[in-house]
């Protein structure tokens, strides 16, 4: 249980159906094609531990995005968090809103910038913070991420005329 739990949810953004078959069943492909590869057609010693290693390396970020993208992210009055219990950002927290073409943002998506930065972490398709920058989205619809978007900057334009 979270501490906000009985709070109003304001938005709510999950990763889609087909995206996240296309996306995890891809990466998996991918991983077994390259082990595949190391033992069927072996280049040389170093170069078969390097695909054995590729190959696993992408199973474990397919497993990782599909344990990632079974949550959905919650923007509540107070703060943005999964549905795992991960506050992922106070909103009395958040400075600003970067949903510019340019930004560098995930995919159908937007970039918050936190006043004080908080742990890195990377939840492969939904949200990722590195110090005082959070990315939301990826394998989530741009409606969703666009609706969560637009609550925050009316949060913080409110918050500024205060």
């Amino acid at each position: 249980m979270h501490d906000g739990q009985d709070e109003d949810v304001l938005a709510t953004v999950a990763a889609s159906t087909g995206r996240r078959i296309l996306g995890i069943g891809l990466l998996a492909v991918l991983g077994v094609l390259v082990i595949y590869v190391a033992f069927v057609t072996p280049p040389g010693f170093g170069w078969q531990m390097f695909l054995l290693v590729l190959g696993a390396v992408a199973l474990m970020i397919a497993d990782t995005m599909r344990r990632s993208t079974a949550h959905k992210l919650e923007l509540t009055g107070t703060e943005l968090r999964d549905s795992g219990g991960v506050v992922i950002a106070y909103v009395d927290d958040i400075a600003s809103i970067d949903r510019g073409t340019f930004a560098f943002k995930p995919s159908n998506g937007f970039l918050l910038r936190t006043k004080s930065p908080g742990a890195r972490m990377w939840r492969p398709g939904l949200w990722w913070r590195f110090g005082r920058r959070i990315g939301i989205g990826g394998m989530t619809p741009g409606r969703q991420t666009k609706y969560m978007a637009e609550i925050i900057a009316v949060m913080l334009a409110e918050r500024e005329t205060d």
